[in-house]
């Protein structure tokens, strides 16, 4: 195979090299292109807390590969890769495939941090994917099946006891939803809901300490606070070993012992294995063993390789390791590597933060949007959902979504709940004009439709949105009585 026939390789198919393939299909990139992830669904990870209450479907959050590239450019590898050699361009695979590539795409994302805690790994439950969410839920069931039927009171305490390792947006989000899902469950056993307990352990002194959702840290507290269950914090406190059924930490020089029969690790990242061991030099890699890219996202030392998202680092003030930045970075990528086949310089990648997204419990959202505009609660939560709707990918899956969740949000949950508590049929559609409109503005609708109208009609009339809208959008001259 000559130089001009070598595929595109992409090794991960999260944010960033999930749309790096999709934009170079949409551009009718001339290379064949090869994706490469060891699932074979792709992982809105945001999304995930809403797999795990049932507010959304895991066709939602995620899609399979092979669904989403419809495209025969692009081929879809269900494998795992063992190593890469960036000197004779070659990626070799666990099932002994190899691949030499005429680009490589770096978007393997970060791998687990236990801190080198005892116990962590072994003792604690991820939530990273589909397969997690599944295995917590079946998890947390049993407990309160356990619970509700034991006469033992210390063991009932334990097995109502949830533990989250972290109070980064992670700790606070599982935290947030776990207050109100687990009162639920347990109420449909017979149980008293009073006898749940959250309890998020963090090392420091404040929740959401130097992450970009910093903004919303006061919204934040008191939202874990209003909760079925409020959700206890300590803080300031260094966790030592965690056993099957307890936390032990440590407060100063003071010992404490947590009895907790669920213990979730949201506390940290570590840069991925296969980035660890790449033949880059120490003064091409940050503090965190991250690749250092160039503006347009290559490698200093390897120009014909990219890479994004978790495991590159891009300039003295980093960006946030958010969905919106990875799958900006994969449309930059894919612009680029379309450019150097046309013979054109790649340009600098631009990455616009929109603001911060913040799930608070059920129906219950922040969003900061811009830095300049903070919106919370149930209206916080159809931004935060409609924003992460848009940008599911590929447009048909985005719309699709998008009108199952507004459709049944505005109009079966939030008319049966106003109705209860005698709010204006005005009110609600206001309420809907304004989310459908924010999403719409926000999704580039316009873009596509001037670029490819046939398709855009042809897609548009599938989804069933036009029926939506029009129940929709005419609320915007009807104002609230």
């Amino acid at each position: 195979m000559n130089q001009l026939t070598l595929p595109t390789v992409i090794l991960g198919g999260g944010f960033t090299g999930l749309f790096t393939a999709l934009h170079l299909c949409h551009q009718r990139y001339p290379h064949p292109v090869i994706l490469i992830d060891q699932k074979e669904r792709f992982v809105f990870k945001p999304l995930l807390y809403e797999l795990l209450s049932g507010e959304m479907t895991i066709n939602q959050v995620c899609p399979r590969y092979d669904q989403l590239l419809n495209c025969s450019s692009v081929t879809f590898i269900q494998d795992t890769v063992q190593a890469i050699d960036l000197h004779q361009r070659q990626v070799e695979l666990d099932s002994g495939l190899r691949y030499t590539y005429s680009n490589l795409v770096l978007a393997l994302g970060s791998d687990i941090s236990y801190f080198e805690i005892e116990g962590a790994k072994d003792n604690s439950l991820p939530l990273r994917n589909s397969e997690d969410v599944m295995a917590l839920e079946k998890h947390l069931r049993n407990c309160l099946q356990r619970a509700s039927q034991t006469e033992d009171l210390q063991q009932r305490r334990a097995l109502l006891t949830v533990a989250v390792i972290g109070a980064g947006p992670a700790g606070i989000e599982m935290a947030a939803t776990l207050a109100d899902l687990l009162p639920h469950w347990y109420i449909k056993l017979g149980g008293d809901s009073q006898d749940i307990r959250i309890v998020i352990l963090n090392r420091s002194q404040e929740i959401l300490k130097g992450d970009v959702n910093g903004r919303l840290r006061e919204t934040a507290r008191k939202a874990l606070q209003d909760r079925t269950i409020p959700v206890e914090l300590e803080l300031g406190v260094l966790v030592g070993t965690i056993h099957p059924n307890q936390v032990e930490y440590k407060r100063q020089d003071d010992v404490k012992t947590l009895k907790a029969a669920t213990i979730i690790w949201t506390a940290g990242n570590r840069i991925h294995p296969l980035i660890k061991s790449l033949p880059i030099s120490e003064e091409n890699r940050d503090r965190a063993g991250r690749v250092w890219v160039t503006s347009t996202l290559q490698l200093p030392e390897f120009p014909t390789v990219f890479a994004g998202g978790d495991c590159a680092a891009l300039g003295a003030d980093p960006l946030p390791a958010t969905a919106q930045v990875a799958y900006q970075q994969g449309s930059a990528i894919a612009h680029n590597l379309k450019a150097l086949t046309e013979g054109n310089n790649p340009k600098p990648a631009k990455v616009f933060l929109r603001g911060t997204l913040l799930k608070l419990g059920l129906g219950e959202s922040a969003a900061n949007l811009f830095d300049r505009i903070e919106i919370a609660g149930r209206l916080g939560h159809i931004i935060r959902q409609g924003t992460y709707l848009e940008l599911l990918p590929t447009p048909v899956h985005n719309f699709k979504a998008t009108t199952e969740w507004l459709t049944d949000q505005l109009f079966d949950r939030y008319s049966h709940s106003m109705s209860q508590q005698r709010r204006s049929p005005q009110a609600l559609r206001l309420i809907g004009g304004v989310a459908a409109s924010f999403i719409l503005a926000s999704s580039g609708l316009l873009v596509w439709r001037a670029t490819q109208p046939t398709h855009f009609n042809q897609t548009w009339q599938s989804t069933g949105l036009p029926t939506l809208l029009d129940r929709l959008l005419p609320s915007l001259k009807q104002p609230p009585n």
